[in-house]
This record gives C-alpha cells, sequence and structure tokens, in this order.
C-alpha cells in the first residue's frame, strides 16, 4: 500500500517561516507604538489631574482670601489668568453710569444681561465692573429702582479676565448694540473710554434683607466651576493600553500553539512513514 503524501499544509517552507516572522515582528512593533501612545495619553491624563486639583485649590484660596487692592496701572501688563482670575480684591472710584453696557447672560435668575459699568478711579484710570444680573424687564435703567450708587464708591468682588470676541458662535456686534461676552477692550473702544485695565470685577452681592425681592442688578452670581474629568480619561487610556498588551499576548500563544501543531504534525507523519516502508511485513504495491 501506498502511504498517503504528505499533507503540505502541515510543514512550513523557509519561506513560510520567513513571513511568518516578519508578520510576527511587525505586530509586535504595533502593538508596542499602541501601546506607547495610550500609555502616554494616559500618563498626560493623570498630571493634567493634577494641575486641575492645584488650580481649584488656588482658586478657591484667593476666593476666600480677605479683599486686596485690585493691581494698578504697573501691574496690568502682568495680569492674567493663571495668576490672578478670581482674585477677591476692592476698588474705590466713581461710576459712569451714562457708559454702562448690557452683556446677554444667563444665570440661575434666568435670562438677561450682565451690567457693566465703568468705574473710574481718582487717577483717571478706569475698571469694568460687572454690577450683576437684570431680566429683560429691568434693562433699561429708567425701569430699575434708584438705587445706583453715586459719588465715591468701594467695590468688592473678583478679578476677571477679559473675554474677547464674543460668545460661542456669536461674535458682539458693537454698532448695533449687542454684546455676548464681557470683551473690555471692544466695550471701552465703543463707549470712548481710556486707561481702561485689561480685566473687569464681578462685584459682589449686595446686603439685603431676608425675604426681600432681589434688587437689580443682582450681584454675586460669579458661577466657579472646573470641569474635572481627567481620571476617568486616564483611566480610559490606560485600560486601552492593557488591551493592546492582551490582545498582543494572545495572538503570540496562539502563534506558539500553530506553531507547535504543525511542528507536531509533520514529525509524526515522517516516522509513520518511516515504520511502514522499513516493517518487512508491510505489503508494499
Amino acid at each position: 500500500m501506498t502511504p498517503p503524501p504528505p499533507d503540505p499544509s502541515t510543514h512550513d517552507t523557509p519561506a513560510d517561516r520567513e513571513r511568518s516572522a516578519a508578520a510576527r515582528v511587525a505586530l509586535a512593533v504595533c502593538a508596542a507604538l499602541a501601546f506607547a501612545g495610550f500609555f502616554a495619553l494616559g500618563t498626560w491624563q493623570v498630571e493634567r489631574r493634577a494641575w486641575k486639583l492645584d488650580l481649584i485649590a488656588r482658586v478657591e484660596q484667593r476666593v476666600h482670601a480677605p479683599a486686596s487692592e485690585a493691581p494698578g496701572r504697573d501691574r496690568w501688563p502682568q495680569v492674567n489668568a493663571a495668576a490672578d482670575e478670581y482674585r477677591h480684591l476692592r476698588i474705590a472710584g466713581a461710576f459712569l453710569h451714562d457708559k454702562e453696557t448690557l452683556v446677554q447672560a444667563s444665570t440661575r435668575l434666568g435670562a438677561g444681561f450682565w451690567v457693566l459699568t465703568p468705574l473710574q478711579a481718582a487717577d483717571g484710570s478706569v475698571v469694568l465692573v460687572n454690577r450683576g444680573f437684570v431680566p429683560p424687564e429691568a434693562r433699561d435703567r429708567a425701569t430699575r429702582p434708584a438705587t445706583d450708587p453715586q459719588g465715591d464708591t468701594t467695590v468688592t468682588g473678583l478679578l476677571r479676565i477679559t473675554e474677547p470676541k464674543g460668545g460661542f458662535l456669536r461674535r458682539n456686534e458693537p454698532a448695533a448694540e449687542r454684546w455676548f461676552s464681557r470683551d473690555v477692550q471692544a466695550i471701552a473702544a465703543a463707549r470712548g473710554l481710556h486707561n481702561v485695565a485689561p480685566y473687569f470685577v464681578d462685584a459682589e452681592a449686595a446686603p439685603s434683607p431676608p425675604g426681600a425681592s432681589p434688587a437689580w442688578p443682582a450681584g454675586g452670581l460669579t458661577v466657579i466651576a472646573f470641569p474635572n474629568s481627567h481620571l476617568v480619561y486616564a483611566i480610559t487610556w490606560y485600560g486601552l493600553a492593557l488591551m493592546v498588551l492582551g490582545a498582543a499576548w494572545y495572538v503570540w500563544r496562539d502563534g506558539r500553539r500553530r506553531a507547535a501543531g504543525r511542528a507536531d504534525g509533520g514529525s509524526g507523519e515522517n516516522t509513520a512513514h518511516a515504520d511502514a516502508t522499513s516493517r518487512p511485513d508491510v505489503r508494499r504495491d
């Protein structure tokens, strides 16, 4: 009996082995690059989380610190968000009520406007003060109670950085008196103001009797919130890195198993064939 020919699928030729080795190397390189990329992104998110927590702590300290003097003209070029935003400060001067600007706002009291009024100090410098929120029916000064501060006034509040170029998908239109952001430079130009600080101040809420209706403008509505999802992002990236490792290990193990199976199959057939041809009691056709 003639033995069946060996199955080619159970034998690796040198070319097959070379292609298989090249594929394993390419897979290993891709897996290493993917792992390194995901791990780097996860580490970056961990660093971002540490930075965000430090920022939140610094802002909390500024907000609750005693009010300090507002940065003067000599410090204006150095004012920036990282070092100064939400700093609790105190400014003195006289309001220029005839030059107030209404900026669209959405607050816990509803939709309406921020009232930004210039405060002119004794040295002639000007700081825009966000005196607070008014609803649409109180946008005209004539409709509000006659409570506008007159003469020398001291204001305490939080330093805020200018908001240039308008709101999200909405640009300020000074000529049409449509303001969507508190752009200090643009408002100053529209009102003919000079020597204006590059920041504005969110005024604190004025004291009022319990249960009294809000006096417009209503101050103290600054929202201080810093989204902090960096831990979730870090876990996601690290999870993807572990998935890449797991997938690479599975493919490597499966490749080893297949290679071992082919090697065992080939040696078994060769041994059987050699035994069949060497035994004298086997009839050969």
